[in-house]
């Protein structure tokens, strides 16, 4: 985790930043650490971890070493490890804690808590048993990622990590390739290359940005089409951490025959006109259009 103290403005003071604050109340805080730049965490995250009375970390060096960073002590608290390996196991341990009416932090590796991390069962157990469950909002790769991307945001999918298998991931690439929506994908910086790849083979031309090292001092964002970055992509792939975000898909332009069977199968349960905004929308065609097809279709069926 890089150490971003510096603020790069000439002559800027130092801040002095205080963790006093009260006790948090009895339950679980999902805390969001950041993804790069260590003074990317929220002063109420510090607050809490500060003066929770457990702490949890999917790494437990990261977090000690962020505490550290902020001058947070340990007073003698112990960091319970909670991850892929371990949680069916250490889940008990944490849920006796908020049955003792403790208060517990918990830290994802980087990032915020429950997005790729093991984190969704502990907080879904603790929600059942009636303990209160605080979400600290801060940093997110997938978030950060779609804010430079310059990609829609109005409606977008994360789907996490793909399969490493090739046969897997390319069944996993079409339960997703027709949504309507920007898509944000984690990936390993060794397989980018063959995520494209098998992409290609699909649909080329999807526009498609890399980002690298969100936040960080190396930080990059490539943008071009699934072929274009492909292409410049070194043959051992990336380093560092990678966010790769695809654009919607292009539009399915159908034949007559095409918008026809879309409109028989919504004219028998709805007005003309509504049906025609439907079909006109899905298929991004002029609303004129598909109505004038809507109604001779209403009159042959008269």
């Amino acid at each position: 985790m890089e150490d971003g103290a510096s603020s790069g403005v000439t002559g800027a003071r130092p801040l002095a930043l205080s963790v006093s604050a009260a006790p948090p109340q009895p339950g679980l805080y999902l805390v969001a650490t950041p993804i790069g730049t260590a003074r990317d965490i929220t002063l109420r995250a510090l607050d809490v971890l500060n003066a929770a009375d457990v702490l949890a970390a999917e790494d437990t060096r990261n977090l000690r070493h962020l505490m550290d960073i902020h001058g947070i002590p340990l007073r003698g608290r112990r960091i319970l490890a909670y991850h892929d390996h371990n949680a069916d196991r250490q889940r008990p341990a944490i849920m006796a804690v908020l049955a003792q009416g403790k208060s517990l932090a918990y830290a994802s590796d980087a990032g915020t808590p429950l997005v790729a991390d093991p984190g969704y069962r502990l907080a879904r157990d603790a929600a059942e048993a009636g303990f209160p469950v605080r979400a600290l909002p801060g940093p997110s790769a997938a978030l950060a990622a779609l804010s430079v991307s310059g990609l829609p945001s109005d409606r977008f999918l994360f789907v996490g990590f793909p399969p490493a298998a090739a046969g897997a991931r390319r069944t996993w690439i079409e339960s997703w390739r027709q949504v309507d929506a920007t898509v944000i994908v984690f990936e390993s910086p060794r397989r980018v290359k063959q995520l494209l790849e098998n992409l290609c083979e699909l649909e080329a031309n999807r526009v498609t940005v890399i980002c690298r090292e969100l936040t960080k001092k190396f930080e990059e964002v490539m943008r071009g089409t699934a072929a274009e970055l492909l292409e410049r992509l070194p043959e051992g792939g990336l380093r560092g951490e990678i966010v790769v975000l695809f654009g919607r898909p292009e539009p399915v332009v159908p034949d007559e025959n095409g918008l026809r069977d879309a409109l028989a199968a919504l004219l028998d349960e709805r007005p003309v006109k509504e049906a025609a905004a439907e079909v006109a929308a899905r298929f991004r065609r002029p609303r004129r259009e598909i109505y004038a097809l809507a109604l001779a279709m209403k009159k042959e069926r008269e």
